[in-house]
């Protein structure tokens, strides 16, 4: 059993292959945390200790004993109005408006299988390959119950931490802050590592040390953001890329949200990961229950590398669903950067031909297909074909490209609507607007109230319409602003945000569940929404809008500490580069680009004859290493924001064969020889490079590396491929 409870002393124990969770229900009924790290065996309440604590105050059940003080104890949900002053997981505002919960411990339950979420995406398991364990607690004036929920992944080494809070009273409160997950640490020294970003430029890795105070990451922009990404490593002082214990905590939500790290006055640490508390006042009627996204927990005594691999395989695994979390996506070819606004059914079809010529699976047909779209001006929201533009029906035009043995898909913005729009003069009154105020802009567009059921109903109605009318295979789902004017005429004030975050999710659910053979891709502007969230529905997302080569190594290597390469939409684009203005080789760029679900953003009219052979050939290569790709074990090889080179591989479960990627970011007069050591192959197998190019030891390759060859190009890359061979 993965979960054990010691009834004598009301211990639960949580543990993986390598790491053990410890929780205690103490004699006043509070839950107490006690241990979250490498594997140990026993009980680890004797970690606790109790003194006299000036001004930090004491339950009334203790008495006199001053010793006893919830300011100072670690706790699995700490809550306000109970003497702990310091940032708390819970924050319910009473009905008599006091703000205070007093929960303690009621029952438990355990049982086979991993717990789901109603209405929220969450990690999911066979039911031997997970367990659970629900802890009840419950404030005895106020009725209001708390029930914890523990999954435990054993093999994954993943705890998954979520909460749902039903008020048993008669009279509705108001939950006003509400984490899904706490942890705790009663001493150590620890840095913080978050992501942040802008559009076009996302996930940028940040180590920072955490200090006395509150250091704070989030969203309150209705998505999870371009601007820090609600995943978080909690590492010691010398975790490294290959050594140290870290813990990380990834939030399996879209929506608006908060991480608090703070180190208290006695050196204790508590990072807390949940909904955000601004923009949130959730009212709770009698009877009803409130469902806290997940967090997945997971820890590391090997760094860095080891922690973002167990995170990779749980999203392959246990996020990612339907036809496409296991298979072979294909290699596509959208028209955004090879005709903006400006195509018809004639430049579709050209652009299928060339595809079809260069091995490339699939041509989208992206913004300005529907309405009077010929700019981002207007007709978002009017999801009927213009034909008139097409100079053809869509059933014809995916016809024509699929005689060439080319897939089709599309682009669709559902959440948005412009107010030069048949939809927008029609119901104005769909939209996200606060009364006797004009609306926030963003790109000249408004949002759709997904949080009221009608509205959704009525844009998926329209959406599935268009995707009778051929056989459309893929769609890339975009949002390409966020949430403002926060104000609902059908949704109580204080849900907005959920809910509309829960209406995406319903959406798609539909989607899905309509067509499960279609391979939807998620988009926000790029990677504005880039979580784990969507990648329940959607198995791939749109990494970057920026698809510089150069910059893409630092945004796809702050990706790839959480998610797996065959959740990174990544492609080969034009050069010069439409949003940098660089121009970096073919090579380099599908070197790059290799590093994702790989596919092109060009003309391929433009291309020179020489160029086309070469990305056929880039077209073989990855088909050919696809499985290593997407399914082998990832590295990280440098920190391209320090280091001369960006460098990473994948590994195969076997460790018979891996792939590695360089690409020379400095180059000098009379240059010096960079060395690219290896990681994750058998010390005593020899391996041979790519086919005639010398065997080496796996441990020769992983301790002294192999010399990059001196090139004086910019930005040269290489791709090398090591085969297991005969000792």
């Amino acid at each position: 059993m993965a979960i054990q409870y010691r009834q004598n002393e009301r211990i639960f124990t949580l543990n993986t292959e390598h790491t053990t969770y410890q929780i205690k229900v103490d004699k006043y009924g509070f839950l107490l945390h006690l241990y979250y790290g490498a594997k140990v065996d026993g009980n680890m309440d004797y970690l606790l200790t109790y003194y006299d604590r000036g001004f930090s105050g004491n339950p009334p059940d203790a008495g006199e004993e001053r010793t006893y003080s919830l300011d100072a104890l670690p706790q699995e949900y700490p809550a306000a109005g109970n003497g702990d002053y310091r940032n708390t997981a819970f924050v319910l505002h009473n009905a008599d408006h006091s703000e205070c919960c007093d929960l303690r411990y009621v029952s438990h339950k355990v049982w086979k299988g991993k717990y789901g979420l109603e209405g929220l995406p969450a990690v999911y398991a066979a039911k031997e390959e997970g367990e659970t364990l629900e802890i009840l607690l419950e404030d005895a004036v106020s009725k209001i119950q708390v029930q914890l929920l523990y999954g435990v992944l054993e093999k994954e080494d993943i705890i998954t931490r979520s909460a749902k809070i039903t008020n048993g009273g008669k009279e509705c409160v108001w939950v006003e802050k509400a984490a899904s997950a706490c942890l705790e640490f009663l001493h150590g020294d620890y840095d913080l590592i978050s992501f942040y970003g802008r559009h076009a430029m996302e996930r940028n890795f940040q180590r920072a040390e955490i200090v006395h105070g509150t250091q704070m990451i989030g969203s309150r922009r209705g998505t999870s953001s371009h601007q820090y990404n609600p995943a978080v490593i909690l590492a010691n002082k010398d975790a490294t890329e290959d050594t140290g214990g870290c813990y990380g905590m990834l939030f399996v939500y879209s929506g608006n949200f908060l991480c608090e790290a703070e180190k208290d006055q006695y050196g204790q640490t508590r990072v807390l990961m949940g909904l955000h508390s601004d923009l949130f006042h959730y009212p709770l009627e009698s009877g009803e229950t409130l469902v806290l996204p997940e967090t997945i927990l997971c820890y590391s005594d090997q760094g860095f590398g080891a922690l973002s691999r167990r995170y990779h395989r749980c999203i392959r695994e246990h996020i990612c669903r339907g036809k496409y979390s296991k298979a072979k996506r294909p290699i596509l070819i959208n028209s955004w950067e090879t005709a903006y606004f400006d195509f018809n059914a004639e430049t579709i079809y050209k652009l299928a031909e060339e595809a079809a010529e260069l091995g490339i699976d699939m041509v989208v047909m992206d913004d300005g297909w529907f309405g009077k779209r010929d700019d981002d001006n207007s007709s978002l929201g009017d999801w009927q074909v213009n034909e008139k533009k097409l100079g053809c029906t869509l059933g014809e035009l995916t016809k024509k490209v699929n005689r060439l043995g080319v897939k089709f898909g599309i682009w669709i913005e559902p959440e948005m609507v412009s107010e030069e729009s048949s939809l927008y003069k029609t119901h104005p009154d769909w939209v996200m607007k606060i009364p006797k105020r004009s609306p926030v802009r963003s790109r000249n567009q408004l949002l759709l109230d997904f949080s009221r059921k009608e509205v959704r109903d009525y844009i998926f109605h329209r959406i599935c319409e268009v995707l009778e009318q051929g056989n459309i295979e893929y769609i890339k789902w975009d949002m390409n602003r966020s949430l403002s004017d926060i104000y609902s005429s059908k949704t109580l004030p204080g849900k907005v945000t959920y809910a509309y975050a829960l209406g995406v999710y319903d959406f798609l659910e539909k989607l899905l569940q309509k067509y499960p053979n279609m391979l939807i891709e998620g988009c926000s502007g790029g990677g504005g929404r880039f979580d784990a969230g969507m990648l329940y529905y959607t198995p791939q997302i749109w990494c970057s809008d920026n698809t510089d080569a150069i910059d893409r190594l630092e945004i796809q290597y702050g990706t790839s500490f959480f998610y797996p390469v065959s959740s990174v939409g990544a492609h080969v684009s034009a050069v010069p580069n439409h949003q940098t203005g660089r121009s970096v080789s073919l090579h380099t760029r599908g070197v790059v680009a290799m590093a994702g679900t790989f596919g092109y953003e060009l003309d391929p009219a433009k291309l020179t004859v020489k160029e086309k052979e070469e990305i056929q050939a880039q077209i073989v290569y990855y088909k050919e290493h696809a499985d290593l790709i997407n399914t082998g074990e990832y590295f990280r090889l440098s920190d391209p924001m320090r280091a001369d080179y960006g460098a990473w591989m994948f590994v195969s479960k076997q460790k018979d064969e891996a792939l590695v990627s360089v690409v020379m970011l400095k180059i000098h007069g009379n240059m010096t020889v960079n060395y690219v050591r290896m990681k994750g192959l058998k010390p005593d197998v020899v391996y041979e490079v790519d086919g005639s190019k010398g065997r080496y030891y796996g441990s020769a390759l992983m301790e002294a590396g192999l010399p990059m060859p001196i090139r004086t190009t910019e930005y040269p890359a290489y791709q090398i491929y090591l085969k297991a061979v005969r000792n």
